[in-house]
């Protein structure tokens, strides 16, 4: 049986109650640093506050329906506030490997006072039985060193459950001044602090006493509501209507005037009204920037070639290769090198591999010693275009040298790129922010190639730039449309085709794409089995991806993932484990990264293997750490970092964007509904090198196909890009005249 877990966090709110059983369904926010919502059920007597702090004790459950949830056998309302404050600092960034049952051993033994005691006699802590050695060394020392402004910057953000991973994020921006600077106006951190949003700077400013209607506050929401909800749309703005309408529901009870914190908004730069759409100003920044840079490319010219010495390369080329380019690959090659900025688009098979393997041997040959760089939005789209291309390949953020504190580009306007060519690849996961920061740096490149499928999702962060960029009609644009491959996996091009114009036949394909009807409950016990097959025929875990639209239902990642995980690295006693949540990561796991960490250059979407988990006691810090291992990298985890993991053996469809796998298995079921459109179909289906195995409801997936976007995005890419060119095109002729 599995031992009974506790949690604490907040009501969120409440589902479902049943008044006379008392049987209550409620979101449930988890009191730490993912500050993850879930799903908790049971029979509770007395109604839960929402947004008041509980401790929670139960178990996590798989429901048949509904996947994971916390089923709660009991909830209680946590320790008295000063005694629970003192924990919580005991628990801090300062101390590390102290973690809660230490913490409260010590006010146990010691009592609230417990902290002066140590400051006047660190010696104090030896009294407390079973308190480890190494553990009161490492209290002693962080009380030893802590500096005035510091400490008692860090005692606030303790006492208040506020992040403590923004510690040092403060701490580089104000200094021993921090404090000061927070109580003369929390709400500066979201300007002045990268990584804070309105959500942290609030939980600030209530534990300072501000009022919920103190009008930095309301200026601030305007600002978060507005960069929220593009986020959650992918749209580059709001129209003024649904901001305000949104921004009223949020400061109910009080009357405000919108119009007021607007207003402020836009005075203080931070978001643009234009048309009665209301902006975040990095957004349209971004999209004016793009549209003026591109209008201008190049800035520095490339010296002539010769048609005919460039016919006789890819002559030689195509004998080498043993290939004949198709007239669309021909003519990609010719405009390649006649034109600075050109678009290749096309689906898989189309010969998009082969034809960037021909831009860049013709470059290097026509133009000796030239420095060509490739670069991709993910890590393993980068190797394998690097692999292609046999040149140095990165992904966006690291060609741009990010910065994660800071988010921010050493690789700038005033220090660009220095290249000759540069060619980017699986162009549709590029948001708007990204492209205008490499764009910026790119004022030495003599030419930009960038390609992509314009049939797969869009990027995660707002903005559609492949598609705006092709409807703009303002550069050149080469489709490859002739099917190519006819070998292994040709299925899966040929599915993906028929997907693009909404009619689907599975008895046309022969053998690489298969569907498995098969109600929802069974939909575990194939993946298993269809997993357990390949595994035999030969397979590596790491050659096999299980894909899912959703986290939640019963054939969601969440479900799969641990039905996978225990089925293919089950609980062995000489087998390390390590449990966050409701994950148990595993010696042996497939891991997922789920953010960029450029430092240890992963990024991501990248996929590795847990390696090693080290106890506490058997590391410096005295934490618990994992090692994962990505290629040759290997990459630790401990802390806050272990939220930048999570299992891989299913992922979705939106992590999978940018990778392929030589086996891909899709459940798709009625339940995922919401999520089944023709993009999200097709960039999954194209996530399959050689088989994909689809299993749940042909009907579903019929009717997923003929679904386009329920919400196209709203971009003003387009329009600006045209516009651009309008004026520069009147400025010519103002000028001649």
């Amino acid at each position: 049986m599995e031992a009974e877990t506790i949690l604490t966090g907040k009501p969120v709110y409440i589902l479902f109650r049943n008044d006379e059983t008392f049987y209550t369904v409620m979101k449930f926010r988890l009191y730490d640093e993912q500050e993850k919502v879930i799903t908790v059920t049971g029979l509770l007597p007395e109604k839960p506050s929402i947004d008041v702090l509980y401790k929670i004790y139960g178990s996590y459950v798989e429901h048949p329906r509904y996947g994971m949830q916390f089923k709660i056998e009991a909830m209680e309302r946590p320790l008295p506030e000063e005694e629970d404050s003192i924990i919580r600092y005991l628990c801090g960034v300062q101390f590390p490997g102290i973690g809660k049952k230490t913490a409260e051993k010590i006010v146990s033994a010691l009592g609230t006072d417990c902290l002066n005691q140590i400051r006047e006699d660190p010696e104090v802590l030896y009294t407390i039985p079973g308190l480890a050695p190494e553990k009161i060394e490492v209290i002693q020392k962080g009380i030893q060193n802590e500096d005035e402004g510091m400490a008692e910057l860090v005692r606030f953000l303790n006492v208040h459950g506020i992040g403590v991973r923004n510690l040092v994020r403060l701490n580089r921006a104000y200094g021993v001044k921090a404090l000061d600077r927070l109580k003369q106006n929390p709400y500066r951190v979201m300007e002045e602090c990268d990584g804070f949003g309105f959500k942290t700077a609030d939980k600030i400013a209530m534990a300072l006493g501000f009022e919920k209607d103190d009008s930095r506050r309301l200026t601030a929401l305007m600002i978060s509501l507005c960069m929220d909800l593009c986020m959650a749309s992918g749209d580059s703005y709001v129209e003024e209507e649904v901001l305000f309408q949104r921004f009223m529901k949020e400061c109910s009870p009080y009357e405000v005037d919108p119009d007021t914190y607007l207003d402020e908004a836009i005075a203080k730069g931070l978001l643009v009204e234009e048309d009665q759409c209301v902006f975040p100003v990095s957004q349209i920044e971004s999209e004016e920037m793009i549209a003026k840079f591109l209008s201008e490319f190049p800035y520095a010219s490339i010296d002539p070639y010769e048609p005919e010495l460039l016919d006789t390369y890819l002559n030689q080329l195509q004998k080498e290769m043993g290939i004949t380019y198709d007239e669309y690959q021909i003519k990609a090659i010719q405009t390649f090198f006649r034109e600075p900025f050109l678009i290749v688009t096309g689906g898989p098979g189309t010969g998009k591999t082969t034809s960037v393997r021909a831009f860049v041997t013709l470059f290097r040959l026509l133009y000796p010693g030239a420095t060509v760089l490739t670069a991709a939005p993910t890590g393993r789209a980068a190797k394998r275009l690097a692999e292609l291309t046999e040149s140095e390949s990165q992904t966006i953020h690291s060609l741009l040298k990010w910065d994660l504190e800071t988010n921010s580009f050493g690789v700038t306007e005033d220090e660009p790129i220095s290249a000759d060519l540069l060619i980017i690849d699986e162009f549709s996961m590029v948001d708007s922010w990204l492209f205008a920061n490499l764009l910026k740096a790119c004022k030495h490149v003599k030419r930009i190639c960038i390609i992509g499928d314009e049939d797969q999702l869009p990027s995660v962060s707002p903005g559609s730039v492949l598609r705006d960029l092709i409807a703009s009609e303002q550069f050149p644009l080469i489709r490859l449309e002739h099917i190519h491959r006819q070998k292994e996996g040709s299925d899966v091009i040929s599915l993906a085709h028929q997907i693009h114009h909404a009619e689907v036949d599975f008895s046309s394909l022969r053998g690489d794409v298969r569907f498995f009807e098969c109600p929802p409950t069974d939909v575990r016990r194939h993946v298993i089995s269809v997993v357990n097959n390949a595994l035999s025929r030969g397979y590596q875990m790491n050659e096999i991806q299980v894909i899912s639209p959703m986290y939640g239902t019963i054939a969601g990642i969440d479900v799969l993932n641990n039905a996978l995980q225990e089925s293919f690295n089950p609980h062995d006693p000489s087998r390390r484990e390590h449990k966050v949540g409701y994950t148990v990561f595993r010696v042996g796991d497939k891991i997922l990264q789920l953010k960029n960490q450029p430092d240890d250059d992963v990024y991501n979407g990248d996929i590795g293997i847990l390696v090693q988990i080290l106890k506490p006691d058997e590391t410096e810090n005295h934490q618990t750490v994992l090692t994962v291992q990505f290629d040759e990298i290997f990459v630790d985890y401990s802390g806050d970092t272990l939220a930048n993991i999570t299992l891989a053996y299913c992922i979705s469809v939106h992590k999978s964007q940018g990778s392929e796998y030589p086996i891909v298995i899709m459940p798709v079921i009625r339940q995922f509904s919401i999520m089944l459109q023709r993009k999200l179909l097709y960039t999954g289906v194209t996530r399959a090198r050689q088989s994909l195995i689809l299993l749940g409801d042909s009907e579903a997936f019929e009717k997923g196909i003929c679904t386009g976007e329920t919400h196209p995005r709203r971009t003003t890419l387009q329009k600006r890009l045209i516009r651009q060119r309008e004026w520069m095109l009147a400025e010519a002729a103002f000028g001649e005249f």
